[in-house]
């Protein structure tokens, strides 16, 4: 990773809100994920499954994450509870130094925490999605398909 400090991760705060609302990744990418704002809506609105941080270098913004906590997966009721990554952004000059793992590696630190025994995410599918990105850090696809997009799910034990 290339970076002037350890990278760190923030809550978003009413100091650092701008920040977290300036990220962006590259315009081929933006049909794979929502923006920052769009997911701040989403936690304002589910705060007790939404995990929103933004990902700082020293004193620079570099991405933005939001895990998600013990969500009904299918909506039914609670036959499937479920935590992992929601959403991941990481600002387009910044990409490709580390920060994506990083971020990745933090959630799943939390999730380890919070005595979760398997990490999910979700992709859409294209030449400029995260797939390879995913299945490099160890997700597999499980067969699922949640609103169009890959489920991707790593053991954490």
């Amino acid at each position: 990773m290339t970076t002037t400090t350890a990278p760190r991760l923030e809550e978003i705060t009413p100091e650092n809100l701008k920040a977290a609302l300036g990220i962006r990744v590259r315009p081929d990418q933006e049909f794979a994920v929502d923006p920052v704002a769009d997911s701040l809506a989403e936690a304002y609105v589910r705060p007790d499954h939404a995990w929103p941080r933004l990902i700082m270098d020293g004193d620079r913004p570099v991405g933005f994450l939001m895990a998600f906590l013990d969500i009904d997966w299918h909506g039914d009721g609670g036959s499937v509870i479920r935590s992992g990554l929601w959403r991941l952004n990481i600002a387009a000059d910044e990409q490709g130094k580390g920060y994506g793992r990083f971020a990745v590696e933090s959630v799943a630190d939390e999730l380890r925490r919070r005595g979760t025994r398997e990490f999910h995410v979700t992709w859409h599918p294209g030449d400029h999605g995260p797939e390879n990105f995913y299945l490099t850090l160890g997700f597999r696809k499980n067969g699922e398909v949640a609103e169009d997009e890959t489920v991707g799910v790593l053991p954490l034990t």
